[in-house]
């Protein structure tokens, strides 16, 4: 198991932009594909992005795609999503989390990002 824990959530106003961090701890977290999810009030949990662990291999939502970067320091044990040009849309928990297969084990506890008009 991967344990992780996400920062850097806040609120900010539209256009602006965020840098969510995703630490990981577990010995093998370098060879896991990482991804962020996020969940709006009464909507279900959505994919944003993932990030193979060699780093070369992204994907995103098409919704984001253009405004967000996913990134991995696997010296640093770290995931990052960097969020540009944000819209109140945006607004939702987002998570991080691991997976090793097709589907993802681990998650952090989520940290909440509010986008305001």
């Amino acid at each position: 198991q991967v344990q992780l824990v996400e920062s850097g959530g806040g609120l900010v106003q539209a256009g602006g932009s965020l840098r969510l961090s995703c630490a990981a701890s577990g010995r093998t977290f370098s060879g896991y594909t990482m991804g962020w999810f996020r969940q709006a009030p009464g909507k279900e949990r959505g994919f944003v992005a993932a990030i193979a662990w060699s780093g070369g291999r992204k994907y995103y939502t098409d919704s984001v795609k253009g405004r967000f970067t996913i990134s991995r320091d696997n010296a640093k044990n770290t995931v990052y999503l960097q969020m540009n040009s944000l819209k109140p849309e945006d607004t939702a928990v987002y998570y991080c989390a691991a997976r090793q297969g097709s589907i993802y084990d681990d998650w952090g506890q989520g940290t909440q990002v509010t986008v305001s008009s």
